[in-house]
């Protein structure tokens, strides 16, 4: 790969599992504790292709219809979110539900909730298609106008522009929100922001940590998969700042004329990647020539977020639960 002898490898802080991750994936561990195999998961818990076929193996089942969960079942909803339709849905067929809606994405329902009763529409900065975007457009029936870029502003048609707000997906790229939402606030002076935006602690804080990496190395290597949109906003951050950046969903992708020529190697991981994937890559990294690796400075996170009522475990189910985990 190289034959300088002091190429190394810069691993950024904070990235991986951030809290609604962790506690997501700790709702489907428990639920199966507390329950037995199956447990239903309504799309895949998080976009992670390692953690879903792990809980596989541990007997999740992972569905997009609510028709293919049998009566009397237990379903657990993704951290994406879901919409009030497929809220309802789940209720009326009498599922023993739990939510694992990231808090973070949670606060953006309720805050869309709360001002659609006040006379308000919404313009939702994010992903078409994406399902945190499905989740949160689908808490009104109308009213929430969806726009990708600054182009898809100046189409935008709200059927009144007196009481307008902003939400935003939280897994965008913080530079890329913040030129949208300044394209509607030049379109819609008065339009309201929210108080604190709207993309979440851990997306910033790891693109943040790729923005210090990236100047200090040649080539940076995103650990996440194709579907996770925080991975993908990583390795673009990088990019824009000039340097090449490269996203794998396991070690074996890793290609080794990325690091031809290169001394540094930056390393880092979306949201939704557990830290085993990182141990792999350097390892395989290693196997193709780097000597070192190198901590980059970075603050620790220290959010924790509760689980739902019912997920208690009593002793025996918690010895279970931690034999059964692969950390």
């Amino acid at each position: 790969m190289n034959t300088n002898t002091s190429l190394e490898v810069l691993l950024a802080e904070p990235r991986g599992f951030c809290a609604g991750v962790d506690r997501a994936i700790e709702i489907v561990e428990r639920a199966l504790a507390k329950f037995g195999a199956p447990i239903y998961v309504r799309h895949e818990i998080v976009h992670n292709t390692y953690v879903v076929s792990d809980l596989k193996a541990k007997g999740a089942i992972f569905i997009e219809a609510l028709d293919d969960v049998p009566a009397g079942a237990t379903l657990v909803f993704s951290a994406h979110g879901v919409s009030r339709a497929v809220q309802q849905e789940a209720t009326a067929r009498g599922f023993r539900i739990f939510d694992a809606t990231c808090p973070l994405v949670t606060k953006v329902h309720v805050e869309v909730a709360k001002l659609a009763k006040e006379g308000y529409e919404f313009i939702m900065i994010g992903h078409k298609g994406h399902p945190e975007v499905e989740g949160t457009m689908g808490q009104l029936e109308c009213g929430i106008h969806l726009v990708e870029d600054v182009l898809d502003v100046a189409r935008v048609q709200p059927a009144q522009t007196e009481k307008l707000a902003v939400v935003t997906q939280t897994t965008l790229s913080v530079d890329d929100a913040a030129a949208i939402a300044a394209a509607i606030k030049a379109r819609f002076p008065n339009v309201r922001e929210p108080k604190q935006q709207d993309i979440c602690y851990a997306t910033q804080n790891r693109q943040d940590a790729v923005k210090l990496m990236s100047p200090q190395v040649d080539v940076v290597v995103v650990v996440g998969s194709p579907t996770s949109s925080n991975s993908n906003r990583l390795a673009e951050v990088a990019r824009k700042l000039g340097t090449p950046g490269y996203m794998v969903d396991s070690a074996d992708e890793l290609q080794p004329q990325w690091f031809e020529g290169c001394h540094r190697i930056g390393l880092t991981a979306g949201a939704s990647a557990p830290e085993i994937l990182v141990t792999q890559v350097i390892e395989r990294l290693k196997a193709l020539g780097a000597l070192s690796v190198q901590r980059l400075p970075g603050d620790p996170e220290s959010v924790k977020f509760p689980l739902p009522k019912g997920l208690r475990l009593d002793q025996n189910e918690a010895d279970q639960a931690n034999k059964s985990s692969p950390n």
